[in-house]
This record gives structure tokens, C-alpha cells and sequence, in this order.
């Protein structure tokens, strides 16, 4: 679980904010639960170290605020559209006994021990989050799916991971696909029939005999012109 220092903001105008922003802060609120709204501010870098962080938006933060700690969820962050740079952000409380929709990212291990995968299989990801109601209280930071042992053509459905208590999919009714180890996608060209290989050498060599007749042909014909030739020369020598 990560931990911030956030501090309260008494900003009014768009100035104020403003300077907050040009002293290294980021303006955010945070709300939920039975407390009011609360406007606070974060320093930008330790904002930024927090997004930087792995599956950030479904991760645990706890703000001390005044001394008091509290436990909040990352809802929303917006970005300068010229500079890239966070420039205000939402947090939730996290309030005991409330659930909480969020997507959950799913990871993938044991590559190595999959059978499917060692034989030049493929890991075909269907869903890279799994969106799931969650208790308050009891939020995964990710849903881990063992690959070891799986071969080619093995489904793997939600039933498979092993939910925390009291976690449930959002979709509901059908036992839906995370992933496949599906077979390699080289698709190699076929051999042609050995019918369609001996006609093509058929061809092949009746066309070669057309040619050769032709060629006689002329050099018959040249041969009957040179006959000539002599014959007029020899005439005229007389």
C-alpha cells in the first residue's frame, strides 16, 4: 500500500490554483463515504511517483491528512494536454462495508512450465483487467493465473481464479474467458497433389517440343532462301 502526504487547500479562484501549480503542487479532492468533500494538494512529484507505479488506479493509497490517515482509491487524473503534466486529480474514500466496482489487471505466470507454450503455442489474452465488485476491505491488487502444466487448446475461464472472499465478476450468468493457449499461427503452404505436379511437367514439355519445331522451321526456310540466292548467281554468271 502506498503512502502520501496530502495537504488542505484553501484555493478559490482560478489564480490561486494557479500558484499552486507553479510552487510544485497539484490541486485534487477527495470525497466519499459520509465525510464532506475535502480540497487538498499533493506535491507533483509525489503524484507522478504514484502513477508511475504498476496498476495504480486499482491499488490502495493511504493520504495522511491533518495527522489522520485515510484509505483512498486513485478515480481519476487529468493531464495538461500541452505539457502532459497532471494537473488535478480525484480520490475515494474507502469506506468499511461499502463495495467497490473496479477493474482488476490480470497477470500471468509460469510461461515457462506450460507445455502448450514450450511446444511454440501462443498465450491469446482475451481480458488483460477483469472488471469485479469488491468489499472495502478486501480489494486485489491483480488476479494471478498459473500457467504451468497448460497445453495447447486449454480455456482459461474466471472459474479457474481463485476470487478473495466475497469478490465477485461484474458479468455474471456465464463462465467467461480470460485467456487460451491456442496453437502457432504459421500457416505453412500445402503441397500440391502429385496429379497437378505431373501435369504441369507435361505441359511444360509440350510447350518446350512447340519451340523446337518452330526453330526447325526457320532454318529450313533460311536454308531454301540461300538455295535461291546460289541459283540466281549462277544464272547470271552464264
Amino acid at each position: 500500500m502506498s503512502s502520501i502526504l496530502a495537504t488542505i487547500r484553501d484555493t478559490k479562484t482560478k489564480g490561486q490554483v494557479k500558484d499552486l501549480r507553479n510552487q510544485g503542487n497539484v490541486p485534487g479532492i477527495v470525497y466519499g463515504g459520509e465525510q464532506p468533500n475535502e480540497k487538498i494538494s499533493i506535491t507533483t512529484k509525489e503524484l507522478k511517483n504514484l502513477i508511475n507505479k504498476e496498476n495504480f488506479l486499482s491499488n490502495v493509497i493511504s493520504i495522511s491528512l491533518d495527522g489522520k490517515e485515510q484509505k483512498v482509491l486513485t478515480r481519476n487524473i487529468a493531464f495538461d494536454t500541452v505539457t502532459d503534466e497532471p494537473i488535478h486529480f480525484d480520490l475515494m474514500r474507502i469506506v468499511k462495508g461499502g463495495k467497490i466496482i473496479l477493474e482488476i489487471p490480470v497477470k500471468f505466470i509460469n510461461n515457462e512450465l506450460s507445455p502448450g507454450l514450450k511446444r511454440g503455442g501462443v498465450l491469446n489474452i482475451v481480458r488483460r483487467k477483469v472488471e469485479l465488485r469488491c468489499p472495502a476491505e478486501n480489494i486485489p491488487t491483480e488476479l494471478v493465473v498459473d500457467l504451468e502444466g497448460l497445453d495447447i487448446g486449454t480455456s482459461i475461464k474466471i472459474s479457474s481464479i481463485n476470487l478473495p472472499e466475497n469478490v465477485t465478476p461484474t458479468i455474471q450468468g456465464r463462465d467467461f474467458v480470460i485467456a487460451t493457449v491456442a496453437a502457432p499461427t504459421v500457416v505453412k503452404e500445402p503441397e500440391k497433389p502429385a496429379e497437378a505436379a505431373e501435369g504441369e511437367a507435361a505441359e511444360g514439355a509440350e510447350a518446350a517440343g512447340e519451340g523446337g519445331d518452330k526453330t526447325s522451321t526457320d532454318d529450313d526456310k533460311a536454308e531454301g532462301d540461300k538455295s535461291k540466292e546460289e541459283d540466281k548467281s549462277s544464272s547470271d554468271k552464264k
